[in-house]
């Protein structure tokens, strides 16, 4: 008798997981839709796009099973290649969107970090200045990463100061510093993810731990930062203000 209640049990909680699985999939197709939506309206190109990687994907390969006089069953295969390829033009514009409505507002490059896919340790604003410039710590398999923004001639002295703060803690580990902006020897906001994965790999996992504990006993050294890109001029003088309290 006891176990015909575990069953009933084990098998509601199945079916919640079920209903669960089905909202969240029909959430991300509506998100998926308004993206969609959104873009369109800003990037005139985007259909064009699509429809012009769709049919490319579609004649390529239906071509190719020409040679082996296979076209009509090489045609399924060419039409679900074009339907990805046209997807990745969606995801691709919508990305470089992104981040061209970011690009040079305050927090853009801790936003840029905190996305990053991978085994990465970021601490944003460990150091920062009441504009709003910011030094974010990344721990990762390269070591450690200082990434500042802001005014070049005001992030250069508070990279400098925090890198020195770092180097005496973490001894001989590889410490990199970027400068995130688009003058010569910045990385654009853009860039960013892909040059801090460019780095050689110095260190393993296990380092990385000992160091994300070093390194949390420094502390922060920046009173606020935004959790996101701020739009150039919003409420910029009461988050000055908010800064200088705290």
């Amino acid at each position: 008798m006891a176990g015909k209640p575990d069953k009933a049990a084990q098998k509601a909680a199945q079916q919640q997981a079920k209903r669960e699985k089905r909202e969240a999939s029909k959430q991300r197709r509506k998100q998926i839709f308004e993206a969609f939506k959104m873009q369109r309206r800003e990037d005139k190109a985007l259909i064009p796009w699509m429809v012009g990687v769709f049919l490319l994907a579609v004649v390529v390969v239906f071509c190719l099973g020409l040679i082996w006089n296979l076209q009509w069953v090489f045609l399924p295969l060419g039409i679900a290649i074009g339907v990805l390829a046209a997807i990745s033009i969606f995801g691709r514009r919508v990305q470089r969107s992104v981040y061209t409505k970011a690009d040079g507002q305050p927090g853009a490059a801790g936003w840029a970090l905190d996305n990053m896919r991978g085994q990465w340790r970021v601490t944003p604003g460990v150091a920062g200045t009441t504009h709003l410039d910011a030094v974010h710590r990344v721990i990762g398999r390269p070591g450690i990463i200082l990434v500042a923004e802001g005014a070049p001639h005001r992030v250069k002295s508070l990279l400098a100061q925090e890198k020195k703060r770092t180097a005496r803690v973490v001894g001989s580990t590889p410490i990199y510093d970027v400068v995130v902006g688009n003058d010569e020897g910045q990385i654009p906001l853009s860039k960013l993810q892909r040059h801090l994965m460019k780095l050689p790999r110095n260190i393993d996992a296990k380092q990385m731990d000992t160091l994300e504990s070093r390194l949390a006993a420094l502390g922060s050294r920046a009173a606020a930062m935004p959790k996101g890109p701020m739009p150039a001029g919003a409420k910029m003088r009461s988050v000055q203000r908010t800064v200088r309290r705290r």
